[in-house]
């Protein structure tokens, strides 16, 4: 009789290892999935054994019961939370346990980058297919009026940045944040400012905020470049600037501008406009906010390119006069170099 119950232990003690063993290499092990990424949904009021069932049905798992085990061997089962989540193709049953135990919902994303109007912002918020379009019969004024603000304008009032969310989040819901943030590092910046800046408000330093940010090829010219324009304003000279020109001629820019241009009056055409353009012509980021309310501290009056994304700056128009004709000479010789190869 001992040597029988010594045996039916033994054997017991060899089944328990080898559940055991097969139960760690299936809670490690990839599953493998097909495609790469797969969406999956799990009900609201879901249970371990419903959401188990449900994973078999969206083939994610061949077999219900192991994870059934696998959650309540870990005491998970009271924690996992319902939503739409993302698996990667290499997701092991021990992996997707814990996403639903911590609720790592699919999120959606979206980047409005620096530079970018707010038209641009609209298209890229209706393209994104994570966000629930809500505003495409809107007007901007009456966008405006939505989010919160007086404004009618809605150019470089919202922030540059990378925002997350959950997936179908309305489109109103993500222009808010960036609004709301906006507002508050505008306003920050502000108090924070130098002293003695031409602005009669933070509204205008946003408005050249926005034209450094358009000019500025290089990060570290951005305080230089701020300096040029604000030392215009002193002045009374007009700013000459071609983005607020490009801005003002809205569809109509095809991607180059010409003399006729620069003499065509519009509301933004700081050629034949002195001071600032009524609102700002794109979205600066805080580098651009910063620098607009902190300029170099310059004599300079004028910039040009020279066609490496960094520019020439000169006190004088005579100095200027011969840095366009150093750079422009060798811009056109280096296209004609490239034409004759």
């Amino acid at each position: 009789m001992m040597k029988l119950i010594k045996y039916v232990f033994l054997i017991c003690i060899l089944a328990a290892v080898g559940f055991s063993a097969w139960f760690y290499h299936y809670a490690k092990a990839p599953l493998n999935l097909t495609p790469e990424a797969q969406e999956i949904t799990i009900k609201p009021k879901s249970g371990l054994k419903s959401i188990a069932d449900q994973l078999v049905v969206q083939h994610v798992i061949p077999h219900a019961w192991p994870f059934v085990v696998l959650g309540r061997v870990l005491h998970k089962e009271p924690y996992l939370q319902a939503g739409e989540y993302t698996l990667n193709k290499n997701v092991s049953p021990y992996q997707l346990l814990l996403s639903l135990n911590h609720g790592k919902t699919t999120q959606g994303s979206i980047t409005f980058i620096e530079g970018k109007t707010f038209k641009q912002m609209r298209e890229k918020l209706a393209k994104t297919e994570a966000v629930k379009t809500t505003i495409q019969d809107l007007s901007d004024a009456e966008l405006m009026r939505v989010v919160g603000s007086d404004e009618k304008h809605a150019e470089g009032l919202f922030f540059p940045d990378t925002f997350y969310f959950d997936r179908n989040t309305a489109d109103i819901v993500i222009l808010k944040r960036a609004y709301e943030n906006m507002q508050v590092k505008l306003a920050t910046a502000w108090a924070n400012r130098a002293t003695d800046l031409p602005y009669k408000d933070s509204y205008e330093a946003l408005i050249m905020a926005s034209i450094v940010e358009k000019e500025t090829g290089k990060a570290y010219e951005r305080p230089m470049i701020a300096g040029v324009f604000l030392n215009r304003l002193r002045i009374g000279m007009r700013l000459q600037t071609d983005p607020t020109v490009i801005y003002g001629m809205g569809d109509k820019y095809d991607g180059n501008i010409r003399k006729k241009d620069l003499e065509t009056d519009t509301i933004y055409n700081t050629y034949t406009r002195g001071g600032l353009p009524p609102t700002p012509i794109a979205m600066p980021g805080l580098a651009s906010i910063v620098a607009a309310l902190h300029p170099e501290q310059t004599k300079a009056l004028y910039f040009v390119g020279k066609g490496d994304g960094t520019h020439e700056f000169s006190n004088s128009l005579v100095e200027h006069n011969r840095a366009v004709a150093k750079y422009q000479l060798k811009q056109t010789s280096k296209m004609t170099t490239q034409k004759i190869n």
